[in-house]
């Protein structure tokens, strides 16, 4: 239950937001979804912002303080009373005293839900143009009864979207394809489906030869290619750093966004070219002993974990390893969760470290799976683990670190990447506040 100082400070965050909203009346995009979001966003706004002048929300800032602090461009004030008094200060001067000549032409905001309600709230005074839904998975379920609740959840970003508006629906995930059946809005739905209007196809691996410590030859894997599909027309595309088709997505949810916006697929391709996935997201990392690590540490539900050992499973390396972390608030599907990504485990890994309790269902049904026990390993958090970790790197190997935020995984990856002295750039939670 939140506290009345945190709803009054919500009620007067949105009434300057509102105002600001109504003075300046930007074209707003909203991008909602279990997994996949941040992503979307940060591909939209690369797509958008080579052409028009546009914000995107920063930080955790997807909820009922951090959108109205976005829209006004402030800062949160933290624990301090004094500090939001003069953030309320400067909401005030924004929402009476900006200038609409300096404001962005275009807000792109993720929109997150911990609760029901929490997405009709923050679309009835944003008023988004287009929403976009990337998929519908497990995650939250401690405050959600089930998928489908979820799904009615995520769905109402585009269930209440203005007459004129667009949806930009995930046509490979059933539950957000089932949305469309409920809007009346134009609809323009992406993925890797013939169905799909903007659609990727013509996937690979780029590698590079390199040395290795014993002087033979070693592929690395140095991003991924496809072609872009829409309205009979196609354009390469090559994300040099990320891996895998949770990326591919977040492309073509930027590119559907950027067609409405009425950019072509070339301006589109160009723009694509200067994105870099967010920390934690299935980002290529150079490790030690010549390994390469899919560093993908940000967080982790069922869903984007198998998503991110199918991307294990399919690059070519010595050995392949996957340190997977505890999964939480998956409520009571937290075994089952597990043991599903276990079994996946099984089949895509040579070697397993399940860190965490919970994830000890991974390593015990990845055992059950036929993964030999004696390459399963199992410790407490990932400060015990990461030592071990590097000590079992060797050339030549690929390792997937995955875990919730809870479990801090990005701590093993700091310590086996080649170098750490980029941790704050490549790595989520490098701020004082969770160091």
């Amino acid at each position: 239950m939140k506290s009345r100082k945190i709803q009054f400070l919500e009620k007067i965050l949105k009434f300057f937001a509102s105002k600001a909203l109504r003075k300046f009346r930007p074209r707003i995009v909203g991008v909602t979804g279990s997994v996949g979001k941040t992503s979307s966003k940060e591909a939209i706004f690369t797509v958008l912002s080579s052409k028009f002048r546009v914000r995107k929300n920063e930080k955790n800032y997807n909820n009922e303080i951090g959108l109205p602090l976005t829209v006004l461009d402030l800062e949160s004030g933290g624990g301090s009373l004094l500090k939001w008094a003069v953030v309320l200060v400067r909401a005030f001067g924004v929402a009476y005293l900006g200038s609409k000549k300096s404001y962005p032409e275009i807000l792109v905001l993720e929109m997150g839900a911990d609760r029901p309600g929490d997405i009709k709230y923050l679309v009835d005074f944003l008023k988004p143009e287009v929403g976009v839904v990337t998929a519908v998975g497990i995650s939250h379920l401690e405050y959600f009864k089930d998928k489908k609740q979820i799904a009615k959840e995520k769905g109402a970003l585009v269930k209440y979207l203005a007459k004129n508006g667009l949806a930009v629906l995930n046509f490979d995930d059933e539950n957000v394809r089932k949305m469309a059946e409920e809007i009346r809005v134009k609809k323009i739905y992406f993925g890797f489906s013939q169905e799909a209007n903007v659609r990727a196809s013509d996937i690979f691996f780029g590698y590079e030869k390199t040395e290795d410590f014993y002087g033979g030859d070693l592929d690395k894997i140095r991003g991924i290619s496809f072609k872009l599909n829409f309205d009979g027309a196609s354009i390469p595309v090559r994300l040099l750093q990320s891996a895998g088709r949770p990326q591919i997505y977040a492309v073509l949810a930027a590119s559907a966004t950027g067609i409405q916006f009425g950019m072509n697929l070339l301006e589109i391709a160009s723009a694509l070219k200067k994105f870099q996935s967010p920390p934690g997201r299935l980002n290529i990392i150079d490790g030690i002993k010549n390994s390469v690590i899919i560093e993908d540490s940000y967080n982790a539900a069922p869903q984007s974990t198998l998503a991110a050992l199918e991307v294990l499973g399919k690059i070519k390396a010595r050995r392949k390893i996957a340190a997977l972390g505890n999964m939480l608030e998956l409520g009571t599907e937290t075994e089952a969760g597990h043991r599903e990504v276990g079994r996946k485990a099984a089949e895509t890994a040579d070697l397993l470290f399940a860190v965490g309790d919970k994830a000890e269902f991974i390593a015990d049904e990845a055992q059950k799976a036929g993964l030999d026990k004696k390459q399963i390993f199992c410790y407490t958090d990932s400060s015990e683990a990461k030592i071990p970790i590097q000590n079992e790197l060797q050339e030549g190997d690929v390792i997937l670190v995955k875990g919730s935020q809870g479990a801090r995984m990005e701590l093993i990856s700091e310590e086996i990447m080649r170098h750490p002295e980029q941790a704050e750039k490549l790595l989520p939670r490098q701020t004082s506040e969770w160091k």
